[in-house]
Order: structure tokens, then sequence, then C-alpha cells
């Protein structure tokens, strides 16, 4: 039964009054440090200096501003375009022969130029995510704000503003609770009669139209209309609604804001909803509003922090201490800091939990789409690029995802899966008349509308992309061994577009290898034999790398389900007719099947080199030739003129290194990526002046793939064993991380003094027997599920 508006405000007054109890900490819950927080000391004049808050779907940035505090909304559906036909290039099946028999040929030059006629599709409709108007709070009457504090509790999912003018202290609290499905404001002083603003939306990024709803309503409806990526006619309805509760004082409104005079406190809640699937956005804002206001503010704000710190709180890590001078420092300044040489552990420690709060700030299990390229935070900037705010497949939506699993946040994967059902129905299509193939297959860039055909030459024709993202499922399974998910979900996805690359990859003259092409190597060119630069090829590596793995998938999963006997026979022999991974010219991994010379030696993607992560194809263990030119590599690519540096490249540097066992080249590539792709809200960016960019632009991969660096750095689990602390740096000595996953279904903590390894703790949820390594000791675990086990050094006996 819902509280009346007199019983709401009662009640939030009688618990004003109650003093602050400490927080009791549910059984999971970890040691709670301050250093949980990004504070400054100023409010935000950019986006990019605005603190990001989430729900899973509707997201805000808080600017903190005392006379003009905004707030910028956006939605994960607030989509432009729609579903479209005909997307697919009705040239590409006819010309497919003749592409590959001139490129077989090796007539590069003419075969690409058949390529960027006849295999790009049509996107008129595509879409983009996005940006809402900002919701402003004005009050004309502060004076000369002193003693100002802006802040986000990584830990409590709030972002909290103080400040005094004259004698009065002034205190606001932001939440975006995925309980109740609304963003909350609390605006309160520590004297009586003193809250006062005018509401009202900023600026229009859509069409809409705002009114106010009674005298404590203000309603925004409109439209996901833009003309860049779609027709500038089709898109989602939106509706915002934003409810004031004063307590105290008087609300009074005008056509188009809300006024509060002299009210002691105010809570302000605000909803968002699209049409997005059909829905009615009048009937989800009205709902959600009603739902909220039944409930005083510091029970919504209760609710809400129990919700969140029921994941957040899974997982602990303390890499040691950062001088107290240094942590007194708010955050923007101690980022700018590393940029110097500064030492600041802490600051490490925080942006690895930060990755995991736009995590679960941002994409929840019952959230209607995954993570794009900027989350669920939209500034307008990718939005109106060429490349738009959609989801890449080609690298970017992977890494969204890379730490779901590791960072014990399985359930935060759940709307990617949503997303690849999508692109499978899409995808049959693009099958069918692109290559004329049974199956699935998407391309580089996708939408929620199913766009799965072919983008440009040079960078959206690549065939794996499907596969690619189609790996996060595997990856789900193989962390939480739950054979009905393999069966319901992960497998039928994997044999459909394994039925594809059966019937779409044929034999190389050559070496009668099995190949893919025409294809990208994402987004990369190489140099013709006649001087020119190409971009699509045959048997490319990354094509390798994800039919080998997505071949391997199947094979397992037949074994493990006990179906599928031919089918597993077929990928058994196609696998073994996959071309091997070969060392160039220069010593490094070759990303094409001939020796090309790179065309652009400085760029940004080195595609090929999944093969070290998520993959676990190339090992210093297992094929340490392999390893190495790997390793040359990346050196060869970062150490060119001019390197095309973005947040994504370089979070791939970090787990590339981990991988390869070089804790310190893994730990100096993670002080690049906060100190050169880092923005002063730690929103990573792809840096202006790369892909077309012409300033930063935040993406969101960058946090999410460096948190599951900092983890791949202190816990891995590809090689069918634990392994504690395998690309531990010397900058680390002494550390502890808890909570950490490990394929199998174990939970890992980790504590480790003077660099060496000290003590683990290995939970396991499904039982079984796993071997665990540090170092070249090894032994193995044999568990009950439910049941933990306690390792020191030694427990290590067998060397190996």
């Amino acid at each position: 039964m819902s509280k009346t508006r007199r019983e709401f405000l009662r009640g939030s007054l009688a618990l004003m009054a109650l003093p602050r109890l400490p927080q009791i900490l549910p059984q999971q819950a970890k040691p709670v440090l301050l250093r949980d927080e990004l504070w400054y000391n100023k409010p935000a004049a950019r986006w990019l200096e605005a603190l990001p808050i989430g729900n899973g779907k509707t997201g805000g940035m808080v600017f903190g501003g005392p006379q003009v505090e905004r707030l910028a909304l956006s939605d994960s559906t607030a989509w432009s375009g729609a579903p479209a036909t005909g997307e697919v290039n009705p040239g590409a099946l006819p010309h497919l022969q003749e592409i590959r028999g001139l490129f077989f040929a090796g007539k590069y030059d003419e075969a690409q130029s058949l390529c960027s006629k006849y295999l790009p599709g049509h996107s008129k409709n595509f879409g983009t995510n996005l940006p809402l108007p900002e919701l402003r709070f004005t009050s004309d009457d502060l004076q000369d704000p002193a003693d100002y504090r802006r802040s986000l509790n990584l830990d409590e999912a709030v972002v909290n503003v103080r400040f005094r003018s004259g004698d009065i202290h002034f205190e606001r609290e932001f939440f975006a609770t995925h309980a109740c499905g609304v963003i909350a404001v609390r605006f309160t002083s520590n004297h009586p009669g003193q809250i006062s603003f005018r509401t009202e939306f900023g600026a229009l990024t859509i069409p809409a139209m705002i009114a106010s709803a009674g005298q404590d309503t203000l309603v925004l409806q409109g439209h996901a209309y833009e003309p860049m990526h779609s027709t500038g006619h089709d898109g989602v309805a939106v509706q915002i609604r934003a409810r004031i509760l004063a307590e105290g004082g008087s609300v009074s409104s005008s056509a188009q804001a809300i006024a509060v005079h002299n009210a002691n406190a105010v809570t302000v809640l605000i909803a968002l909803a699209t049409s997005y699937g059909n829905a009615d956005p009048d009937a989800q804002c009205n709902t959600a509003l009603q739902h909220a206001a039944g409930k005083i503010f510091q029970q919504l704000r209760k609710d809400h922090i129990a919700d969140y710190q029921q994941l957040y709180r899974r997982t602990f890590i303390d890499l040691g201490p950062s001088a107290s001078n240094v942590r007194a420092q708010p955050t923007d300044v101690r980022r700018k800091a590393l940029e110097n040489g500064a030492d600041d552990p802490e600051l490490l420690a925080l942006f690895f939990q930060y990755g995991r709060y736009l995590t679960i700030a941002g994409s929840r299990e019952d959230s209607p789409l995954p993570l794009a390229l900027q989350g669920i935070w939209n500034d307008g900037l990718a939005s109106s690029m060429g490349w738009t705010d959609d989801f890449h497949l080609d690298i970017n939506t992977e890494q969204n995802y890379w730490p779901a699993e590791v960072c014990n946040l399985s359930e935060c994967q759940a709307p990617l899966f949503t997303l690849i059902d999508i692109l499978r129905a899409g995808g049959r299509t693009t099958a069918k008349e692109m290559y004329g193939a049974p199956g699935w297959v998407a391309h580089t860039i996708a939408n929620p509308w199913g766009f799965t055909a072919a983008g440009g030459t040079g960078w959206g024709v690549v065939v794996t992309a499907g596969v690619w993202i189609s790996l996060q499922l595997w990856d789900h399974y193989t962390f939480n061994p739950d054979v009905e998910f393999l069966r319901a979900r992960a497998y039928p996805a994997l044999r459909e577009a394994a039925e594809f690359f059966l019937a779409y990859m044929v034999a190389e003259p050559k070496h009668g290898w099995f190949v893919t092409g025409p294809s990208d190597s994402p987004e990369n060119w190489y140099t013709t034999p006649s001087g020119s630069h190409a971009a699509e090829s045959m048997g490319n590596t990354i094509d390798r790398v994800l039919v080998y793995a997505l071949f391997s998938m199947c094979i397992e999963a037949a074994q493990t389900l006990n179906v599928d006997d031919n089918l597993r026979q077929r990928l058994e022999s196609a696998r073994a007719k996959l071309p091997p991974f070969q060392i160039g010219r220069h010593g490094q991994l070759q990303e094409w099947m001939e020796d090309f010379e790179d065309a652009i030696p400085n760029h940004r993607h080195t595609s090929h080199l999944i093969s070290l992560y998520p993959e676990h194809q190339i090992s210093p263990r297992t094929t340490p030739e392999l390893a190495h030119a790997a390793e040359i590599t990346i050196q060869r690519r970062i150490n060119a003129p001019h390197w095309e540096q973005s947040e994504w490249g370089r979070a791939n540097l970090i787990v590339y290194y981990a991988r390869l066992l070089k804790g310190n080249e893994a730990y100096e590539s993670l002080l690049g990526l906060l100190a050169k792709a880092t923005e002063d809200n730690l929103f990573t960016i792809s840096s202006a002046g790369i892909a077309g960019a012409d300033q930063n632009i935040f993406a969101i991969d960058g946090n999410t793939a460096g948190s599951a660096g900092i983890a791949e750095m202190l816990l891995q689990s590809q090689a069918g064993e634990i392994e504690f602390l395998p690309a531990l740096p010397a900058s680390w000595p002494n550390g502890t991380i808890r909570g950490l996953c490990a394929r199998g279904g174990y939970v890992v903590d980790i504590e480790w003094r003077n660099g060496k390894f000290a003590s683990a703790t290995v939970s396991s949820r499904h039982g079984g027997s796993i071997p665990v390594r540090y170092g070249d000791h090894k032994t193995t675990l044999h568990l009950h599920a439910g049941e933990k086990i306690h390792l020191r050094p030694d427990s290590f006996m067998q060397r190996v």
C-alpha cells in the first residue's frame, strides 16, 4: 500500500532526527576503506569531470554546481533507427567466388577494388544511442560557496555534494536505484527553510515537448530522432518525469519548470522510460514514480545500497598503501600525478573497483540492453561521430564484459546474451543473403535492431565478429559450469555459428588450409606487392583464432551434452585443417596468412593477439616461440613513431603482458592507461586524433578491460589450472585480493608479502578437482560443493 504525501513527509522528518548508526555488513562483506571513493574540491566544468550513476538502464552524470546543479541524463534504450531489410549488399554473393579467386591468385589490388564495391552493406537506418537532456536545479540565492566537496562513494553507489554558503551547510545526494528503477536526489541543509531552487530541463538533445503535470511534476516527452545515422524520423519514444517532494516551504509550477521555496528538505524522483521493446513509457514512468514515492527517502537509499552491495562487496583489493600526502589529494590531482611518475597503488586499486562499479551501474541481470561504447552514459560525442555509440564487435563490446566473470559479477553479462540472441536472428538473413550459407554471422557493428551486415571495407568486414562476442557465452559457462545454460543458451548459438563457417570456409590452394575470407583484420591494412594498401584478405590470423575457438567450444559442448556426434566429427576434421600460426620476417606473429608489411606500422589494433587473451592458443609455457613472436609484435607496434594509443589498446597491453607472465610490463601498461588515456573522473577516453575524433571521447572499454587486466595479473585460470600471482609486479610487494573467480566455479582470496605468495583460500561452488600453481610449484585440490581450503607456501610441494 503506497503512502500519502503527508505520510511520506512525516516519515522523512522522523528518520532525519535519528542518529546515523553504523552499518552491519552482510556475510560476504569485505573491509570498506576510504579509498573506495572518488572526490574533488570543485564542481565539474566538463562532462568528463562529472560523476556517473546508473541503475543498469538509466544513467546520470552529476556536475555538482552549487548555484546550477546539472544532472545529464541517458538511457541504454534511447536509440534512433529501426529494424530494416535490404541491409546486405546484393552484389556480395554473386562476386564472392571471384573475389576469393583474385586473392588466391595474388591479385590483391583487383580483389580489394571488388571488396570495396560489393561487400559494404546498407545501414541508412542503423541508428545510435542518443544523449538525453539535462535536468537542472538553479539556486539563485546561494552566495559565495565555500568548503566544497564532491564525491562518489563506490561502496554505496552514491554521489555526494557538500558546501557552505555563509553559516548554512548544504548537502545533496544522488543515486540511481536499481531496486526502484528511478534516480533519487536529496537536498538538505543544517537549518530549516533554506532549500530553494528552480527545476527545468536544459537544452533539448532530441525532439521533445516539456510541460508540468500538477504543481510538483515536470514531464518531457520526445523521440530519439536524429538524421546522421538514421532517417531522422525513426527511433524510440522517450519520457522523463521528475517529481518534487518538498518537506516544508512551497512548490509551484510554470509551463516548463517547478519552483521550490524555503523548504527544509527536498527529494526529487526521476523516472525515465522509452518504447523500446514495445514498452509504454508513460505507464513505466508512472509506475516507477508511484512505487518510489511510496517510500521515505531513507528507505529508498537503504534499499538501493542493499541491492548494489550484494554485487559490489563480493570483491576486495589492496595493492599496498599510498603515502598519506598522496591519499589526501583529490582524485583528479592524483591521476595527473601519475603522468609525472607518482607512486599511488591505492589509486590503481580504486580504478579496479571503479571498473566493477561501472559494470554494475551499467549492466544488471534484467537490463534490456548491454553496455554500448559509452556504457549507458552518453555525452553526444560518440553518437555524432561516424562510428556512433553502438555495439562495436571488433574489440570494444567484448572488453566491456571482460571483468564480469573473473571480477565476480557474472549476472551482469545477461544483457549481452540477449543481444547475441538478437544478432543470431538477424545473422541468419545475412548468412544466407551475403554468403549463401546456413547458420548465422555478424560483422563489426551491431545495434538493438539486429544489424549484422558488413560495414565499410577496412573495418566493417570482420566476418568472425559474431564468434568473438559469443566467446562471452563460453566464458560464462566455464566460470559457472551449468550444463543447462550450456544446453539452452550457449551451445545453440555456437553450433549455429559453426554451421555457418563449415559452409562458408574454403580450401586455400597452396597448402590446402581451411580459411575464411574475404575478411578484415580489424581495422588494419597491409602493403600489397604492388605497393598499394589493402585491408581484406583470405585466412587472416584473427579469423583462424576465432574459428579454432568456435570449433573447439562446439566439440567440447557436444561431448559434454552427448549430442551431435556427426557434427563434432566434422568440426574435428575441419579444425585440423586450419592454418598454423606463423612467424614473419621481423620475428613477429603474422597478422595475415602472407607475411605482408604493415601499411600502418603504428596502428592501434593488434587483433591477432587475442590468441594470447582472451584465448589461450599462445602461451609462454606451451608455445614459447609464438609467445616471443607475440611480444615482438607488441614492441614493434608501440615503438613505431606516433603509435595510435587508445584506451582499449592500452588495456589490451595489460592483459597481453599478464598472459606473457610479465608483471612489470603489465604494470607499466596500466600506468599508461591511467596517465595517458583516462580523464579527471577516471573515465577512459579515445584520444583526440584517433579514429577520426577531434576531441577526447569517453569509451567504457578501457575502464572495464583495465579492471580485468589487474585481475589477470593476480589470478589466471585459462590453462586448466588456477595460478596465483602469475604477473605480480615489483611495485606491489604486499597486497590482498579477495573474491576473484576462477574457471570451474572457484572463488579465490590471495595475500602476498615481500613480493611472494603468503596465503590463499579457494572455495568451490560446484565441487571438483583442480590443479593450483604458484610459479614453478603445483598442488591439486579436491573440493566438495561449498567447501573451502586454505593454502600456504608449503602447500606447494610438487615442482613443475
